[in-house]
């Protein structure tokens, strides 16, 4: 058994955990030789969810062989009254990964709705947590006119004040005997050095933590302050909005998570790199067996996979078919299960970088499956 100190540590049931602060490698690194994990995921939305559940894992236990119906028992005693227990404010979706004999529980109350899914398994099911942390990726937002700014750290869809800053322009009326001119003017620089305020208030954050900076409010002040950005921030910006400054936080957020998931640059790049590489017998592999061996020798950079199904894919152990049943329809071999979720895992323990790539024709017509190598 491979569980690690800071894998099997439990974590408080209370409270909402966005799901991009969620150890991954740390889960991946929780491994038995045989299956002794539980991971479930609940969508907290839905009324029938508990009947759902109860006939997945139902249909698990009597599934089990006899030799591990004891250890499914104890895990589920372990995990009954975090499955039954009600859901706390904010809170849409929840992942439990239970292992009795390993004395390892982890629940995740999370703000956003992951798909009701029950797995027992030798380590934590991960693919639909990672999946989840694809559409959910840390990012900022700048809600500012030409008085005040604000920023929010959004973390999942929970959005977090970080600053938040204002000036008084003298706009209210003219002190007598200025010029409209000289007022005018002193305006302009007025706001300019709020502007300047704002641009080191960013330099503060750390840029690692987000994928990008979204920009929000009336006016011209916005442009102003994009054009003012450092080259490091303003290749960061991920889109403008043009809102007004009482916009609900909610409807911003709304708003946000739409402009900072519209972005796809990275994932072309590298489909383009892969399809570039297998063209000229470059470093690359792809279908689930060459992928396996490469992952086995650390030798994968980038693990590019097919956005599809949460649960596990069956594979042929002859010709490699992806699909459904238990008998290859192309070789009339058998079938095994656990293809992604296995090399995701592999990937997460290796340090390769994971990319879950949607409806991509090149990539779904190699099987899905395919790598970028170091080496």
């Amino acid at each position: 058994m491979h569980f690690t100190a800071s894998a099997s540590n439990r974590i408080a049931p209370d409270i909402l955990t966005p799901v991009t602060e969620i150890d991954l490698r740390a889960l991946s690194e929780a491994k038995t030789e045989i299956d002794l994990v539980l991971s479930i995921y609940l969508n907290m939305n839905i009324r029938d969810v508990r009947p759902a559940i109860d006939r997945r894992l139902n249909a698990m236990n009597k599934a089990l062989p006899e030799d591990l119906r004891g250890a499914f028992a104890s895990t589920m005693a372990l995990a009954e009254p975090l499955i039954s227990s009600p859901a706390i404010k904010g809170e849409r979706g929840r992942i439990i990964f239970a292992s009795a004999l390993n004395d390892f529980l982890h629940v995740y109350r999370l703000g956003v709705e992951p798909g009701t899914i029950a797995v027992w398994d030798s380590s934590p099911f991960l693919l639909p947590l990672a999946r989840l942390r694809k559409d959910y990726e840390n990012y900022a937002i700048l809600l500012i006119d030409s008085q005040e700014f604000r920023l929010f750290l959004v973390l999942s869809n929970v959005a977090i004040e970080k600053e938040k800053r204002s000036i008084d322009l003298m706009n209210k009326h003219k002190k007598g005997g200025w010029s409209q001119m000289r007022f005018n003017r002193l305006r302009r620089g007025a706001i300019r050095s709020f502007l300047a305020e704002v641009v080191e208030d960013l330099n503060n954050l750390d840029i690692n933590e987000t994928k990008g900076l979204v920009v929000a409010g009336p006016g011209e002040a916005k442009g102003q302050l994009v054009e003012m950005l450092p080259a490091s921030w303003r290749s960061k910006v991920l889109g403008i909005l043009d809102v007004s400054m009482q916009t609900p936080l909610g409807d911003l957020v709304k708003l946000g998570h739409k402009v900072a998931n519209k972005e796809r640059t990275r994932e072309k790049e590298l489909v383009d790199k892969l399809k570039e590489a297998v063209l000229k017998g470059q470093l690359a592999a792809y279908g689930a067996s060459e992928v396996r061996e490469a992952l086995k020798e650390a030798k994968v950079n980038h693990l590019l996979l097919q956005s599809g199904p949460a649960l596990p894919q069956m594979i042929c152990r002859k010709c490699h078919f992806h699909g459904e049943g238990e008998i290859c329809p192309t070789c009339g071999e058998e079938m095994q299960a656990l293809s992604l979720e296995e090399l995701y895992q592999q990937a997460e323990r290796t340090g390769a970088d994971v990319v879950l790539i949607d409806d991509d024709m090149f990539l779904e017509s190699i099987g899905g499956i395919a790598a970028i190598l170091r080496y």
